[in-house]
């Protein structure tokens, strides 16, 4: 009986990385350069730009935190393939279900971007924003070879 159940579970089972390379591979090659991750990072300042002024408001910043609440409702965002109670631990919010906190993913978009805030000033501009991909591509390309790929994703070995 687990025979027969195993490959029905492998074809549903998360695939570590999948939906990311579906949404930032531009070009479908298999891999995300830092050239996509730049144009995608500048796709997704300007869906939260509501005020088309190249820089995020508070208003905007928590517009940021709804959607990404509204994702975890729906089953999507980042960490939703994790599984139920990864990623939490001691100083990290517990929860159930989908809220729980998952390996970083519900960290306030405030306290997240502040990393971008490249001149100190408090204001996240679409240059900092956009021009902090280098850094945020790098922490995710395990390997180093400058694509994101399957290989930079699920459990490190």
């Amino acid at each position: 009986m687990l025979l027969g159940a195993a490959p029905g579970f492998a074809q549903t089972a998360p695939v570590p990385g999948q939906e990311f390379l579906l949404q930032w591979d531009l070009d479908g090659d298999g891999g995300v350069t830092l050239s996509e991750a730049r144009e995608r990072r500048g796709d997704i300042f300007t869906m939260f730009d509501a005020h088309e002024d190249d820089t995020y408001s508070v208003a905007e910043i928590a517009m940021i935190d709804e959607h990404k609440e509204m994702e975890r409702e729906a089953g999507k965002g980042p960490g939703h393939q994790m599984p139920e109670g990864m990623g939490q631990g001691p100083g990290k919010r517990q929860g159930q279900g989908r809220n729980a906190m998952r390996a970083g993913h519900d960290i306030p978009t405030a306290e997240g971007l502040r990393a971008f805030d490249a001149n100190g000033d408090g204001v996240i501009s679409r240059a900092e924003f956009v021009g902090g991909t280098d850094q945020w591509f790098a922490m995710r390309d395990r390997n180093g070879d400058g694509v994101l790929t399957q290989a930079d994703f699920g459990p490190r070995s």
